[in-house]
C-alpha cells in the first residue's frame, strides 16, 4: 500500500511539473511607458553640493565627525532642529552658546542647504546609521 501511495505521488508530481512545459509564455513589459516616469531622488541631490558640503536637512550625523567641534554636540543640536529654510537659520537654534555659534562660523562654507529628502531623514538613521569605529 505504502509503494502505491509513493507510485502516485511520483506521477502526481512528473504530471505537475509536465504542464509547466505546455504554458504560455507571458509578454514582459520592461520598457512600459510609467517605468521612464519615475526617478530617483538621490541622483538629483547629487548633482547639487550634497555629498561635497554638508547638508543641513539630509545629512548624518557621523559627517560631521570630520570637522573639529561639530561632532556629536553640534550635530546632534542640527539635527534635532532641522529642516533650515537657509543656512544662516543655525544661528538660531535654541541653547546655542556663544562658543558654539563661533565654531558654526568657522565651518559655515562647508554647510549647504536643500530640501529633505524621504529618503535621507525617515527614521532614526541620520542620528544611528548603525557604522560604528
Amino acid at each position: 500500500m505504502k509503494r502505491l501511495v509513493g507510485m502516485v505521488m511520483v506521477l502526481g508530481l512528473l504530471l505537475i511539473s509536465c504542464l509547466g512545459i505546455f504554458s504560455f509564455p507571458q509578454q514582459a513589459e520592461a520598457a512600459s511607458p510609467l517605468v521612464a516616469e519615475f526617478r530617483n531622488s538621490m541622483d538629483d541631490k547629487l548633482a547639487t553640493d550634497f555629498g561635497k558640503k554638508i547638508d543641513l536637512n539630509n545629512t548624518n550625523v557621523r559627517a560631521f565627525a570630520q570637522f573639529p567641534g561639530l561632532y556629536p554636540t553640534l550635530a546632534r543640536m542640527i539635527l534635532s532642529n532641522a529642516p533650515f529654510e537657509n543656512i544662516d537659520d543655525i544661528f538660531d537654534m535654541p541653547d546655542l552658546t556663544e562658543r558654539q555659534a563661533e565654531i558654526l562660523r568657522t565651518n559655515l562654507d562647508k554647510f549647504t542647504i536643500s530640501s529633505p529628502d524621504s529618503a535621507l531623514v525617515e527614521g532614526g538613521d541620520r542620528f544611528n546609521n548603525g557604522i560604528y569605529r
